[in-house]
């Protein structure tokens, strides 16, 4: 009985104790510091994440937390980057792979970049080629016809599109004189 009412004893200067420090006047803080304060907290992550390990959330996820940053350019300077990326096509076009615009779409960004465009075109071919080679693919069947498998329109319907050529290895002089020059030497 002594030692519960030395435990109950104890409990209470205990709580009484802490009401005294938290009415101290040098320590006391209006509601609004502990609300800017509690919003810096999560500002900079500084709040338990896991209670279990006692990590911060700037601890378990620092990419959401930057150190402190330093301010080094100006808004003007900013807007100025912005419409240079935006004009060269330096922007993300695709969040997933990370493709740029100008990657994308080079020929919109060609005037923008430091390489000649006509270096491009040179290498390339012509419309009217590309136009001939498509007549061509569309004449032999070579398009594809179902994207799953990759199977080409002559594969699906061999009736509709010319035989593909055999090759000759030799023509009909190479192979006489073969024969010719064979006939000799056995003769010999």
């Amino acid at each position: 009985m002594k030692t519960r009412l030395s435990v109950v004893a104890i409990a209470l200067s205990t709580l009484v104790a802490g009401h005294a420090f938290a009415a101290d006047p040098a320590v006391a803080k209006t509601r609004e510091q502990v609300r800017a304060e509690l919003v810096e907290a999560q500002r900079n992550g500084d709040l338990i994440a896991d209670g279990e390990t006692g990590l911060r959330f700037n601890q378990v996820s620092p990419h959401l937390y930057p150190q402190a940053t330093v301010v080094t350019k100006t808004r003007a300077e900013v807007k100025a980057e912005l419409a240079a990326a935006q004009a060269s096509g330096d922007l993300i076009a695709d969040g997933q792979t990370g493709a740029r615009f100008n990657e994308l779409f080079p020929s919109q960004y060609a005037a923008n970049r430091a390489a000649p465009a006509v270096e491009v075109v040179a290498q390339g071919k012509t419309r009217a080629e590309v136009k001939a080679e498509l007549a061509e693919a569309i004449r032999n069947g070579e398009l594809i016809a179902d994207g799953e498998t990759g199977a080409r329109f002559k594969d699906l319907n061999p009736s509709r599109y010319p035989a593909d050529a055999t090759f000759q290895a030799k023509s009909r002089d190479d192979v006489r004189a073969e024969l010719v020059k064979s006939r000799n030497v056995s003769v010999n």
